[in-house]
Protein backbone atom coordinates (compact mmCIF):
# COMPACT_ATOMS: atom_id res chain seq x y z
CA UNK A 1 0.00 0.00 0.00
CA UNK A 2 1.16 3.37 -0.77
CA UNK A 3 0.26 6.43 1.28
CA UNK A 4 -1.71 8.92 0.30
CA UNK A 5 -0.33 12.69 0.54
CA UNK A 6 -2.56 14.48 3.05
CA UNK A 7 -2.83 17.29 0.82
CA UNK A 8 -3.51 18.25 -3.23
CA UNK A 9 -0.32 18.20 -5.31
CA UNK A 10 0.53 21.56 -5.42
CA UNK A 11 -1.05 22.69 -2.16
CA UNK A 12 1.10 23.75 1.18
CA UNK A 13 -0.15 21.36 3.85
CA UNK A 14 -1.89 23.58 6.73
CA UNK A 15 -0.14 24.99 9.36
CA UNK A 16 -0.68 24.24 13.09
CA UNK A 17 -2.42 27.71 13.18
CA UNK A 18 -4.72 27.10 10.56
CA UNK A 19 -5.95 24.10 12.06
CA UNK A 20 -6.67 25.81 15.25
CA UNK A 21 -8.40 28.57 14.15
CA UNK A 22 -11.39 29.41 14.78
CA UNK A 23 -13.67 28.76 11.56
CA UNK A 24 -15.90 30.96 13.27
CA UNK A 25 -13.62 34.56 13.54
CA UNK A 26 -12.99 34.55 10.13
CA UNK A 27 -12.66 38.16 9.56
CA UNK A 28 -12.49 39.56 12.64
CA UNK A 29 -10.52 42.35 13.45
CA UNK A 30 -7.43 42.02 15.67
CA UNK A 31 -8.11 43.14 19.40
CA UNK A 32 -6.50 46.97 19.91
CA UNK A 33 -5.70 46.31 23.25
CA UNK A 34 -1.06 44.77 23.40
CA UNK A 35 -0.91 41.12 23.52
CA UNK A 36 0.28 41.39 27.07
CA UNK A 37 -2.88 43.20 28.47
CA UNK A 38 -4.59 40.68 27.02
CA UNK A 39 -3.08 38.38 28.87
CA UNK A 40 -3.32 39.79 31.74
CA UNK A 41 -7.45 40.15 31.31
CA UNK A 42 -7.75 36.86 31.11
CA UNK A 43 -5.41 36.05 33.84
CA UNK A 44 -8.02 37.92 35.84
CA UNK A 45 -10.86 35.98 34.81
CA UNK A 46 -8.35 32.31 35.62
CA UNK A 47 -7.89 33.82 39.49
CA UNK A 48 -11.75 34.59 39.35
CA UNK A 49 -12.56 31.16 38.33
CA UNK A 50 -9.61 29.79 40.69
CA UNK A 51 -11.01 31.81 43.42
CA UNK A 52 -14.86 30.19 43.15
CA UNK A 53 -13.09 26.84 43.08
CA UNK A 54 -11.58 27.75 46.88
CA UNK A 55 -14.39 29.20 48.04
CA UNK A 56 -16.54 25.80 47.21
CA UNK A 57 -13.55 23.82 48.28
CA UNK A 58 -13.86 26.02 51.77
CA UNK A 59 -17.63 25.02 52.09
CA UNK A 60 -18.83 28.34 50.41
CA UNK A 61 -20.83 27.68 47.94
CA UNK A 62 -22.81 30.89 47.93
CA UNK A 63 -19.67 32.88 47.94
CA UNK A 64 -18.00 30.24 44.69
CA UNK A 65 -21.18 30.75 42.91
CA UNK A 66 -21.23 34.36 42.84
CA UNK A 67 -17.54 34.16 41.96
CA UNK A 68 -18.48 31.46 38.94
CA UNK A 69 -21.19 34.01 37.87
CA UNK A 70 -18.80 36.78 38.16
CA UNK A 71 -16.41 34.82 36.02
CA UNK A 72 -18.62 34.61 33.13
CA UNK A 73 -19.99 37.37 32.98
CA UNK A 74 -16.28 38.55 32.95
CA UNK A 75 -15.91 36.13 30.01
CA UNK A 76 -18.30 37.24 28.16
CA UNK A 77 -16.59 40.58 28.40
CA UNK A 78 -13.69 39.02 27.27
CA UNK A 79 -14.66 37.80 24.43
CA UNK A 80 -15.57 40.88 22.74
CA UNK A 81 -11.99 42.67 24.17
CA UNK A 82 -9.02 39.66 23.10
CA UNK A 83 -8.03 37.95 20.32
CA UNK A 84 -9.11 34.27 19.99
CA UNK A 85 -5.60 32.90 20.05
CA UNK A 86 -5.27 34.52 23.34
CA UNK A 87 -8.77 33.19 24.48
CA UNK A 88 -7.93 29.65 23.05
CA UNK A 89 -10.60 27.03 24.30
CA UNK A 90 -12.70 29.53 25.56
CA UNK A 91 -13.33 30.82 21.63
CA UNK A 92 -15.86 28.35 20.39
CA UNK A 93 -18.27 29.93 18.05
CA UNK A 94 -18.35 33.40 17.11
CA UNK A 95 -17.91 36.28 19.16
CA UNK A 96 -22.11 36.90 19.28
CA UNK A 97 -22.92 33.74 20.39
CA UNK A 98 -19.67 33.22 22.87
CA UNK A 99 -20.51 36.42 24.40
CA UNK A 100 -24.82 35.70 24.88
CA UNK A 101 -24.46 32.05 26.60
CA UNK A 102 -21.56 33.49 28.72
CA UNK A 103 -23.68 36.62 29.62
CA UNK A 104 -26.96 34.69 30.28
CA UNK A 105 -25.19 31.52 31.47
CA UNK A 106 -23.57 33.82 33.98
CA UNK A 107 -26.60 36.24 35.26
CA UNK A 108 -28.38 32.99 35.77
CA UNK A 109 -25.96 31.97 37.87
CA UNK A 110 -25.31 35.34 39.57
CA UNK A 111 -29.26 35.80 40.14
CA UNK A 112 -29.43 32.26 41.67
CA UNK A 113 -26.57 32.86 44.18
CA UNK A 114 -28.14 36.04 44.89
CA UNK A 115 -31.64 35.14 45.54
CA UNK A 116 -30.97 32.44 48.03
CA UNK A 117 -31.07 33.60 51.50
CA UNK A 118 -28.42 33.12 53.92
CA UNK A 119 -28.35 31.04 56.64
CA UNK A 120 -29.69 32.39 60.16
CA UNK A 121 -31.70 34.99 58.19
Amino acid sequence: MTARPATAPGVAAPTRTDLTANPHDRGVPPSPLPRAVQWLLVAGVVVVFLAALVFILLDRWRRGTVAVGTGMVGLAVLRWLVDPQVLGVWAVRSRRFDSAFCLVAGGIILWLALSVDALGS
